[in-house]
């Protein structure tokens, strides 16, 4: 192959080739070369239309000669691996290589699992309605009067107008108290949740209770560091807090006093003060996930249990239900006696989330575009909220909807034994749903069995516009049509 052959490879400086890794084997530069090319192709690596670096480039990155590289260009044009053309240089083949790591054929012959065409598990907003003109416009804005040293390592605590933004958001919409020094950022409750553990571990808590109905994630990760997870187990009136007397050796207590998740019901106030009282007499910690406290409908908002006692409560909030999961950031409001033990746990994995987001949501806090995108959204969710339950009273009477007061989820309680056979004709209609069973957490010693209750909870907020009315009438075809 003559360089008049690949256009692209004249005149450039090695500079302006792309980066290509390569570990030459066998007798011989030219051999080493083109075995590692070939292996890169026929394994997929290099994928087919793949554009290789010019002769030039890629012969200086190596430390070989051009006509090294020119050479084994050439023998594998010829063996049909690459393709060279006048103006578009040298490509990988287009040709059925199998990737390194694909499926046996009998396995890849397999018709593939059919995805569900609507989804309404709990977990996520409406992605679709993501303020995305708005959030450009912030980013713009942080990015034009951020100072160079913001891009730097930074504080551990997060950025500081970021904090700042918090701290003042915080006390005005959910009543917490919170200084800008005794805010840690992360990347959302999964992440804080983990410092905290870490936290908690180094104190020498060997136990975190939790509510006996939430996410087995948020308890695999406790017994993942080496917590045990008794249960408090919880009624109508949210977790019966006037049991943590009674679990022993508990340092803290992890629940959703808010919107309990996913029943959907507030902690009761006398049940609110019997947690704080607990805390206090016992030195425990309360760990309050406040997930989607922005989100009230007919109801007065019910203020973070963190203004009760700040010194006791740890304060979790983020973005992934009032903007997006994929925004990744998440905020800690510590007992100052925790902030270093929190920082130091941090010091040892993600150190700081991204200056850029946290910058940007700084901006879209102070602008005053947050609250603008949250009170959007609750009309939203309340729409689709009364439209779920309309479409309910007229197509399944006698299903009745519980914890909708708040939040973006709403359970459906079935008759008595159908909660399996209801998630199974849905799944079969196309629609994902989640049975409350799901969420249900219970331990042998614990002494007490849950009442058996068969329910849906179901996501009305997920949903985009165009597959919402989908997603309900599907929902409305498979519920039970009589009581048991």
């Amino acid at each position: 192959m003559t360089d008049s052959q690949t256009n692209s490879e004249t005149g450039p400086p090695p500079e302006a080739g792309t980066d290509l890794h390569l570990e030459l084997r066998g007798p011989g530069l030219r051999a080493g070369l083109t075995n590692a090319l070939r292996d890169a192709v026929r394994t997929g690596r290099l994928a087919p239309g793949t554009r290789l670096p010019p002769s030039r480039s890629l012969a200086a990155d190596l430390g070989v000669s051009r006509n090294t590289v020119t050479d084994s260009y050439a023998e594998l044009v010829a063996e049909g691996w690459l393709t060279a053309q006048q103006g578009s240089g040298t490509r990988v083949a287009a040709r059925a290589a199998e990737p390194r790591g694909a499926a046996p054929a009998a396995s890849r012959a397999q018709p593939p699992r059919k995805s569900p065409m609507y989804g309404l598990q709990p977990g996520s907003p409406d992605l679709a309605n993501f303020p995305r003109a708005q959030w450009l416009t912030a980013a713009r804005r942080a990015l034009t009067s951020a100072p160079n040293d913001a891009f730097g390592y930074g504080d551990a605590l997060g950025q500081v107008r970021l904090r700042t933004a918090l701290a003042d958001y915080l006390a005005r919409a959910r009543g917490v108290y919170a200084e800008p020094e005794r805010i840690v950022i992360c990347s959302g409750f999964h992440h804080g949740l983990a410092l905290m553990a870490q936290a908690l571990e180094a104190r020498q808590v060997r136990a975190v209770a939790v509510e006996s109905y939430g996410l087995d994630l948020y308890r695999d990760l406790l017994t993942g560091a080496g917590l045990r997870t008794p249960p408090v187990h919880v009624d109508e009136h949210g977790a019966r807090t006037e049991d943590l007397a009674r679990l022993d050796g508990i340092g803290a207590v992890l629940m959703t006093p808010a919107h309990q998740y996913p029943t959907g019901v507030a902690l009761r106030p006398d049940r609110r003060t019997a947690a704080v009282e607990w805390a206090r007499r016992t030195g425990g910690l309360i760990l309050e996930d406040d997930y989607d406290g922005e989100f009230r409908y007919d109801r007065q908002p019910v203020g973070a249990l963190q203004g009760l006692d700040p010194d006791r409560v740890v304060y979790f909030g983020s973005a992934s239900k009032s903007l997006a999961p994929g925004v990744r950031l998440g905020w800690m409001v510590l007992p100052e006696v925790l902030v270093p033990e929190i920082v130091a746990a941090k010091g040892y994995g993600d150190y700081m989330s991204s200056a850029l987001e946290q910058l940007t949501l700084a901006e879209f806090l102070t602008s005053g575009a947050y609250d603008r995108h949250v009170r959007s959204m609750r009309l939203h969710y309340r729409r689709r909220r009364d439209q779920l339950v309309t479409a309910l009273a007229q197509r399944a009477p006698h299903v009745r909807v519980t914890g909708m007061a708040a939040g973006l989820q709403a359970v459906l309680e079935l008759p008595r034994g159908t909660e399996p056979s209801v998630t199974e004709a849905a799944a079969r209609q196309g629609l994902a749903v989640s049975g409350l069973a799901e969420f249900r957490y219970e331990v042998p010693e614990a002494g007490r069995r849950l009442p058996e209750q068969d329910a849906l909870v179901v996501n009305y907020a997920a949903p985009s516009d165009s597959a919402w009315t989908g997603a309900l009438d599907t929902l409305c075809r498979v519920m039970p049509q009589t009581q048991a």
